[in-house]
């Protein structure tokens, strides 16, 4: 098991040229229960299941363990999800001593970009770029396993 750290901003301004990497992602959920929140993630070819769950006495982050499987194996997992899916393209944007991961969201979630970086702790500082935009952790519209409904 790991610990994520995360915080998650609106997108405002100018980051395409910034990203050095592009991923295009399609995401699906088994569990959207916030205590047990299990998803399906394909991605570069290969598919992970991700299991996330709130961490106690802490603001922003959650325990994870992510496990790797083949493309095969998580197409058909993919046809007994829940209804509904993600479609969106990551950029990926280094940013001082730190990585943005900008989530542009393509089909229903069409318009909406979400920009997250990961700390190793809570109160770790980080440079906040000029097209970040609003605060938007902890706000369960924003949560992936919400944006599928």
């Amino acid at each position: 098991m790991s610990t994520e750290t995360e915080r998650k901003f609106l997108v405002n301004g100018e980051f395409r040229h910034l990203s050095v990497k592009e991923i295009e992602i399609t995401q699906a959920y088994l569990s959207i229960d916030p205590a047990r929140i299990i998803r399906l993630r394909i991605a570069e070819n290969k598919g992970f299941i991700t299991i996330k769950s709130p961490k106690r006495g802490t603001v922003f982050s959650r325990k994870e363990w992510e496990i790797e499987l083949p493309l095969q194996e998580a197409n058909e997992i993919l046809e007994i999800t829940l209804p509904g899916r993600i479609y969106k393209t990551r950029h990926i944007i280094p940013s001082g001593n730190h990585l943005f991961e900008v989530d542009v969201f393509h089909d229903k979630n069409e318009g909406l970009i979400l920009a997250e970086i990961e700390l190793r702790e809570e109160g770790e500082c980080f440079e906040k770029p000029a097209w970040l935009g609003k605060e938007v952790t902890g706000i369960a519209e924003y949560f992936n396993s919400n944006l599928i409904k």
